[in-house]
């Protein structure tokens, strides 16, 4: 097969950018709707940040986050026990070719904010920060 010429870097392809938003749509959407026959799932109000799929599209990993950030452990649990179902869903709602094998993990993009504004609200930085401004007005 002969190499695409325009996708020379290894990032995700538009089509598994494309792929992967309708993917975490759906399953936002599924969650958000109680779809699922698992009480305790329906329960938790579960974010899905983001999708990331595998280049060949058989695999989708979806990043959740509790609402709140508690009970992480358990709502991975929940999800990966309904996993077939929402893979189902997921098929019934989309025109893919082939329903991605789902897999779930927890979304540390929230934790690593708040560790960045932590390190930017550091006096040490907040004085180099200032430095480099007056550095740049001369």
């Amino acid at each position: 097969m002969a190499k695409n010429r325009f996708h020379d870097h290894d990032g995700p392809s538009q089509r598994q950018l494309r792929v992967a938003e309708l993917i975490r749509r759906t399953l936002s959407d599924v969650l958000a709707r109680g779809d699922v026959h698992d009480p305790e799932l329906n329960r938790m109000s579960i974010t899905v940040g983001e999708v990331r799929t595998s280049p060949d599209l058989k695999i989708a990993t979806a990043y959740v986050l509790p609402l709140g950030g508690q009970g992480k452990d358990e709502a991975i649990q929940a999800l990966a026990r309904n996993k077939g179902e929402l893979r189902r869903a997921l098929g019934k709602t989309t025109n893919l070719k082939f329903t991605p094998d789902l897999r779930f993990q927890i979304d540390e993009t929230f934790d690593q904010m708040d560790e960045t504004r932590r390190l930017f609200a550091q006096e040490q930085v907040q004085r180099d920060l200032d430095e480099d401004e007056l550095g740049d007005e001369e």
